[in-house]
């Protein structure tokens, strides 16, 4: 039996964990899939991460509505992915927040990721028909800003490029906790297929200068007490680099894409195989790190056509 396409045949509901990282801050955790925060003001409430339908952003809701009834203010959005940003209208917010640089990275390339990104994993389009469209900020920024709710004072920032171009972390100072978007996982393959090996090791520096006590990553549990968070960054770092490293050698030396892939197979399988979709990222982080080896700076856009292409090559 052929194997499926990225994650279209994960079908498997998991299980949610909504978990305190630190006085009025949660992690919305799924074993995998893609996390949310929630960060509580003194008179109003800032998701970190939309979910990628509004159904499934409900399910952050009935989380938040447990433990606070102060209204959603805010959304902020660590990049531009569909399955990070589609469910935002769910929250009716009055702002929805995204750095400059992944704004514009909604108009190139936004549609396009929605669509592959619908055709890559079905389950986490739970109600896509009542998704209204793309998801637009209401205000960007290009390196930093700070928003209070209350006296609570939130700072977002772009470290670096890494997942993407235009990553932002949300770092709530007064309990030295921060929300990394997929710039770090734990026990989660990093899905690398828009980002940027190169840089992604010195924005995770730029993490860990912060000596956090908390940091609620992109997928995988909750990360508390700076062991955790030092051994996620430690990961994340090994991920990138035995991804990038056999398919830059292969590269090197003018060995196609399937020689690629097979070289970060055998480096990568015993150590990440059991990592929450690994088997869906390889394929894209193998022709990301390909390509930027060879010398193509910027991420190609996905789309659905595309993906099959790709696919269809590695499979023989």
């Amino acid at each position: 039996m052929a194997k499926a396409f990225a994650s279209q045949g994960d079908m498997t509901e998991k299980k949610i964990t909504f978990e305190e990282v630190g006085k009025d801050l949660w992690a919305f955790t799924a074993e995998g899939d893609p996390n949310s925060g929630v960060i509580i003001g003194d008179d109003s409430v800032m998701i970190v991460e939309a979910q990628a339908t509004p159904r499934l952003a409900h399910k952050v809701i009935e989380k938040v509505r447990e433990v606070t009834d102060k209204p959603i203010t805010h959304v902020a959005l660590t990049h531009y992915h569909a399955v990070r940003v589609l469910g935002a209208s769910a929250f009716n917010a009055q702002q929805i927040i995204m750095s400059d640089m992944a704004r514009g990275m909604v108009a190139e390339r936004g549609q396009e990721d929605w669509d592959s990104e619908f055709q890559r994993f079905p389950r986490l389009f739970e109600g896509h028909e009542s998704i209204p469209g793309l998801t637009w900020p209401t205000t960007t920024f290009t390196n930093e800003m700070s928003i209070f709710l209350g006296n609570r004072r939130i700072d977002l920032k772009h470290l670096g490029r890494a997942h993407t171009a235009g990553d932002i972390v949300i770092h709530v100072p007064d309990e030295n906790v921060m929300f990394t978007g997929d710039i770090v996982e734990y026990h989660s393959a990093c899905y690398c297929g828009d980002g940027y090996f190169g840089d992604w090791s010195g924005t995770l520096d730029a993490i860990k200068s912060y000596d956090v006590d908390a940091i609620a990553p992109g997928r995988g549990d909750a990360l508390v007490g700076t062991e955790m968070v030092n051994k996620a960054i430690e990961n994340t770092r090994d991920f990138v680099a035995s991804t990038y490293a056999p398919a830059a050698r292969v590269a090197a030396r003018n060995g196609t894409l399937k020689e690629a892939w097979d070289a970060v197979r055998e480096i990568c399988d015993p150590k990440f195989n059991d990592y929450a979709i690994y088997e869906h990222c390889l394929p894209f982080n193998v022709a990301r790190a390909y390509d930027e080896a060879r010398g193509i700076a910027h991420p190609r856009i996905w789309t659905d056509k595309r993906d099959i292409e790709m696919w269809e090559a590695l499979q023989g």
